[in-house]
């Protein structure tokens, strides 16, 4: 057995190894999907009058995906058309997804394409963020979405959160420089709390151009195949996460316990 390809390896980058099974991802057995309809297994459909119609189908979401590959249960904590300030004042209450009993060991956001993309939101940087009473955060996706963290973490201390950037696509100059801020606003935040990463498929994702649509997209959202991949992409970057930081995710079979081991 060669137990080195279960550790890091040695100039490795995140996506060289595109898993089928989870891989390390089934530490965790329960996991929040915080996002949009690009969480949410969300397909396109055309009328006979060639009206558009949007459906959530969980079941084909990448979490589920992830869920069904790893052996864990995935929460989506997610709906076509969400922002993170939509979670923050309504979604999240009105579907109780801060009970005590839908605390997750792990979440995955991937929110930011209808907030800065879309709807042109401020984005806003970590100047927004207060990390002594996130009520205090300002009205900026920065802050709505650290606020989310926050109130995670003050639940769930040990929680690990794994944040996801934007892939880059064919748009033009000022689209991407928007996907790129998204990027550093989310390094930032990852770097004000413990256990909390950066999933940069800004980086490492391939580009999602005319080709890739053609054979993962249905319309303006993902097909079938394309969830299934994303949850692979998902699944074998958080696996590399793991593999590279062993010590972060030791006791991850404590978290929602009182229990610990300083050793």
């Amino acid at each position: 057995m060669d137990i080195t390809q279960f550790m890091s390896i040695p100039g490795e980058k995140p996506l060289d190894r595109i898993l089928t099974d989870g891989g390390f991802c089934g530490i965790f057995r329960t996991v929040g999907c915080i996002g949009d309809s690009l969480s949410s297994g969300e397909f396109e459909s055309k009328d006979e009058n060639g009206n558009n119609g949007y459906h959530d189908m969980f079941e084909y979401s990448w979490g589920q995906y992830i869920a069904r590959a790893a052996g864990l249960k995935a929460y989506n904590f997610s709906r076509g058309g969400m922002t993170a300030s939509e979670y923050w004042n309504s979604f999240a209450n009105q579907n109780g997804f801060w009970d005590a009993d839908k605390l997750c060991q792990a979440y995955i956001i991937a929110l930011g394409v209808n907030d800065i993309l879309n709807a042109g939101q401020t984005v806003g940087s970590v100047a927004d963020i207060n990390t002594d009473d996130y009520n205090k955060n300002a009205n900026t996706f920065a802050g709505y979405y650290a606020r989310i963290i926050q109130r995670l973490k003050a639940m769930q201390p040990k929680a690990c959160f794994f944040l996801m950037t934007m892939p880059c696509d064919d748009g033009d100059e000022a689209h991407i420089a928007k996907i790129k801020t998204h990027r550093k606003l989310l390094y930032d935040i990852a770097g004000l709390f413990d256990f909390t990463y950066i999933l940069d498929f800004t980086e490492y994702a391939p580009i999602y151009d005319h080709e890739f649509r053609r054979n993962f997209f249905l319309g303006g959202h993902l097909n079938a195949a394309g969830y299934l991949l994303t949850a692979r992409m998902t699944a074998s970057y958080i696996d590399y996460i793991i593999r590279h930081n062993p010590r972060d995710f030791a006791q991850v079979g404590f978290i929602g316990t009182p229990f610990s081991n300083n050793s």
